[in-house]
C-alpha cells in the first residue's frame, strides 16, 4: 500500500518537473497558445479565451464599482428578488453561491432557473412578485436558445403585471455587440454588463456573469475578488510550479487520470457542498474530448474503500475549523487503502474565490498535460443542432417524431438498442454490458425538484450498488452546457440511462411556435441521437405520465436486478 502512494508521488514530482522545464507557469501567464496546440488557427481561438487570468484585476479596477451601483439601486429601490436567466457557465456559479451563502438581510432573494421543463419555469414565476423582480439575462453569446425563451417568458409576464417600464425589470450580461446586448438596449434594460469577449462561460465565475448575481444577494464582492487575487498571486508568473497551488493541482489530477484513476471523486464540505456544481462543468467540459478525459464524480455518498475500484482519485475540500466527522472516516479508510486523496482546505466559504481561480489554472494545466484543448466544446455543439432540427421539424409537422418503444409495461417504456421483451430484462441486459472502467450517468429530463431528486439518488444508489461502477447524475438540459461535452467527446466508459416523462401541464414561449414541454422534449431526443451518433450506449426509460410513480417503477426494477 505505502509503495503504491511512494510510486503516485513520483509520477507527479516527475509530471511537476516536466511542466517546470516546458516553463509552464510563465507561459500560461503570458497567454501563450502553444501550451496546448501546434495549429496556428487553434491557437488564435485559445487566445481569445485566456482572459479569465487578468479578469480578477479587471473587476477590482471598475467592475466593483459598476456591479454595486446596480445593486445598490436596485436595493434602494425596493426590489425583492432576483432570477438568473442562464445555463452552464452562465448559471453554475451564481447558483453555487445562491445555495452557500443564502441572501444576506436586506438584500435581494437570488432565483437561477436553468432548466427548460415548464415546472422548474412555472415554480420560480410562483415563488416571486414579477413588478419588484430584477431578471438577469445571462449569455456570453447573446443567441442561447434557453435563455433567450426564458427572457420572452418573464417579459411577457412583466408586461401582463402592468409594468409602465418593462425594461427597469431586467438587466443582461453579455459579450459586447451581441444581439443580446442590442435587444437589451433597443428594450431599454436598466443596465447591460458588457464582459470581457476573451472569457469562455465556464471560466467566467471571477466576471460579471458570477460577480452580479452575487453582489445583489449581498455577497461582498471586493472581498470575494481579493481571496482570488490572493490564489493568483500565489501562481503568479515566477512561482516555480512545485509552489504554484493550481500547478500542483493540475499536475495530480493530469497524472492520475493518465494512470488510469479518472474519476475525479468530489468530497465537499456540507457547507461548500454545491461547488461540485461548478467544478463538474469545468472539469467535464473541459477535459473531456478527443476520447479522453477526467470524469468528475459529483454528490455520491462517500464509501468505504471496498466498495471503489483502482479507477477513483479523491478530493476533499473541506472548511477549517469545521465539523467534518460523517466524511474524515471514511477518508482516513481511504488513505490507509492506498486510494489516493488530494486535501485542500478554506478558511471560510468566502474562500470559494480562491477556489474557482485554483481550478481554472489546474485545469487549463491538466489540458496541457493530456493534449487536449481545454477551452473549446466541440460537440455541445451537436446535440443543439439535432434539437434544432427537430423543432424545424415540429413547426412543419405539428409534432416531434413518433418513436416506438423497443419494450414497455404498465408504468416504464424502453427505447434504444435492446432486444429483450421484458423491462426488467432489457434493463439487467443494458447493465450487464458494463466493462471496468465504465461509469453509469443519470440523465434526468425531469424538474429537479425535492421528491424528484429524492427519487432519482434512490435511483443512483441502486445502480452503484447494481454495477459496483461510479455513477454521475446530471438534470436537462442544465448537463448539455456541461458534462453533455464529456459524455460525447470523452471517453466511452459512459452508460448513459435518460429518463423522461410526460409533460402533463406545459408552458407557451412567448412568440415562439413551440412550447417550453416541446423544447425539453427535442432536447432530450437530440441529446440521445448525438450519443448514439458517438457509438455510446444509451437507454432512454420513458417514466408516463407521473414522475414519482415512474421513478417509484424504476426503483422497483432495479432492486430485482
Amino acid at each position: 500500500m505505502p509503495g503504491d502512494q511512494n510510486r503516485a508521488e513520483t509520477a507527479i514530482a516527475a509530471t511537476l518537473d516536466k511542466l517546470a522545464q516546458a516553463d509552464t507557469g510563465r507561459r500560461l501567464w503570458q497567454k501563450d497558445a502553444s501550451l496546448w496546440s501546434d495549429d496556428p488557427q487553434v491557437q488564435a481561438t485559445i487566445r481569445n479565451r485566456l482572459g479569465w487570468l487578468n479578469v480578477i484585476s479587471d473587476m477590482q479596477r471598475s467592475g466593483v464599482g459598476e456591479i454595486n451601483a446596480l445593486a445598490d439601486a436596485v436595493r434602494a429601490e425596493g426590489y425583492t428578488d432576483a432570477v438568473v436567466l442562464g445555463m452552464g457557465g452562465s448559471s453554475l456559479c451564481p447558483d453555487v453561491c445562491r445555495a452557500t451563502f443564502g441572501t444576506v438581510p436586506g438584500w435581494l432573494r437570488l432565483h437561477v432557473l436553468d432548466s427548460t421543463h415548464p415546472c422548474a419555469v412555472r415554480a420560480v414565476a410562483e415563488a416571486v412578485d414579477v413588478e419588484r423582480t430584477l431578471f438577469i439575462v445571462s449569455s456570453k453569446s447573446g443567441t442561447t436558445g434557453e435563455s433567450n425563451a426564458f427572457y420572452h417568458y418573464f417579459w411577457n409576464r412583466v408586461v401582463e403585471a402592468g409594468v409602465a417600464s418593462p425594461g427597469a425589470n431586467f438587466i443582461a450580461i453579455t459579450d459586447p455587440g451581441t444581439a443580446l446586448d442590442e435587444e437589451a438596449t433597443a428594450r431599454g434594460f436598466r443596465h447591460v454588463f458588457r464582459n470581457p469577449a476573451d472569457i469562455g462561460g465556464r471560466y467566467s465565475a471571477l466576471s460579471f456573469f458570477g460577480l452580479v448575481p452575487m453582489a445583489l444577494l449581498g455577497m461582498d464582492v471586493a472581498g470575494f475578488l481579493r481571496r482570488a487575487a490572493a490564489m493568483a498571486q500565489r501562481g503568479g508568473p515566477e512561482v516555480p510550479v512545485e509552489d504554484n497551488p493550481g500547478a500542483i493541482l493540475g499536475a495530480q489530477l493530469a497524472t492520475y487520470a493518465q494512470e488510469g484513476r479518472d474519476k475525479l471523486t468530489l468530497v465537499c464540505a456540507p457547507e461548500i457542498a454545491t461547488l461540485g456544481w461548478w467544478l463538474e462543468q469545468l472539469v467535464a467540459e473541459s477535459l473531456g474530448k478527443q476520447g479522453i478525459g477526467v470524469i468528475p464524480i459529483e454528490g455520491e455518498i462517500l464509501e468505504m474503500p471496498e466498495t471503489y475500484g483502482n479507477d477513483r482519485v479523491f478530493v476533499h475540500i473541506a472548511l477549517a475549523n469545521a465539523e467534518s466527522g460523517e466524511q474524515e472516516q471514511p477518508l482516513r479508510a481511504l488513505d490507509e487503502a492506498a486510494h489516493p486523496v488530494i486535501r485542500l482546505e478554506l478558511a471560510d466559504p468566502l474562500d470559494l474565490g480562491q477556489e474557482f481561480f485554483r481550478w481554472e489554472v489546474a485545469t487549463a494545466v491538466a489540458g496541457h498535460l493530456l493534449g487536449v484543448n481545454p477551452f473549446d466544446e466541440p460537440n455541445v455543439q451537436e446535440s443543439k443542432d439535432n434539437t434544432a432540427a427537430l423543432l424545424e421539424s415540429f413547426q412543419a409537422k405539428g409534432a416531434l417524431p413518433v418513436e416506438t418503444p423497443a419494450v414497455a409495461d404498465s408504468y416504464l417504456s424502453l427505447y434504444g438498442d435492446c432486444e429483450e421483451e421484458a423491462v426488467l430484462a432489457a434493463l439487467r441486459s443494458f447493465l450487464d454490458r458494463m466493462e471496468p472502467g465504465d461509469y453509469v450517468a443519470l440523465m434526468a429530463y425531469l424538474p429537479q425538484d425535492e421528491a424528484v431528486q429524492g427519487n432519482v439518488n434512490t435511483i443512483r444508489d441502486l445502480l452503484r450498488t447494481v454495477t459496483r461502477a461510479a455513477t454521475t447524475v446530471g438534470y436537462g438540459p442544465r448537463f448539455l452546457h456541461s458534462t453533455g461535452q464529456l459524455h460525447k467527446g470523452g471517453p466511452n466508459t459512459a452508460v448513459c440511462l435518460q429518463l423522461t416523462a410526460d409533460i402533463a401541464d406545459d408552458l407557451p414561449i412567448p412568440g415562439a411556435p413551440y412550447s417550453f414541454g416541446t423544447f425539453i422534449q427535442a432536447q432530450a431526443l437530440g441529446d440521445m441521437r448525438s450519443l448514439q451518433q458517438h457509438g455510446r450506449r444509451v437507454l432512454r426509460v420513458h417514466l408516463g405520465a407521473d414522475n414519482l410513480q415512474g421513478l417509484a417503477a424504476l426503483e422497483l426494477a432495479l432492486t430485482e436486478l
